[in-house]
């Protein structure tokens, strides 16, 4: 996982290589004082979300808005 950006001061944004199937896996994660950690992952060009603990609906949605203003980077990368 590659480092990608990091947003409102303590999450984190990391991805893969091109996997074999074509996607690209996006760790997002954010420390959290009660549970540890809030994380999530979104395979690349689907926006396909899984593993989604501790973020809310509207977090994810401004994640997706992040990442599809990103995504042609991280392809790139």
């Amino acid at each position: 996982m590659y480092p990608f950006l990091q947003i409102d001061g303590d999450t984190e944004i990391v991805h893969s290589n091109l996997l074999p199937n074509g996607e690209v896996k996006v760790y997002i994660e954010k420390p959290d004082a009660r549970d540890g950690f809030h994380h999530a992952t979104c395979f690349l060009p689907q926006y396909r979300w899984e593993s989604i603990c501790g973020f809310t609906d509207r977090e994810i949605s401004r994640f997706q808005e992040v990442l599809k203003s990103a995504a042609h980077l991280i392809k790139e990368l």
